[in-house]
């Protein structure tokens, strides 16, 4: 079972259950990784700044 980077509590995926594509959140810290493959079980930590990105140009047009 793979474990946080974050806080190296075991991360709970069930290897059936998912997909690549698929966000999981570490459930002690609530660090988000996408699942980006399956067999074997490889995981890539989400990047927070893409979420604030994504709302910039919207608080932008709202200024405006």
């Amino acid at each position: 079972m793979p474990s946080c980077p974050e806080c190296e509590n075991e991360l709970d995926i069930d290897v059936d259950e998912v997909e690549e594509g698929d966000v999981v959140a570490c459930e002690e810290c609530g660090t988000e990784y996408e699942v980006v493959g399956v067999e074997p079980l490889e995981l890539a930590r989400v990047e927070e700044n893409l979420e604030e990105d994504e709302d910039a140009p919207f608080e932008e047009e709202e200024e405006e």
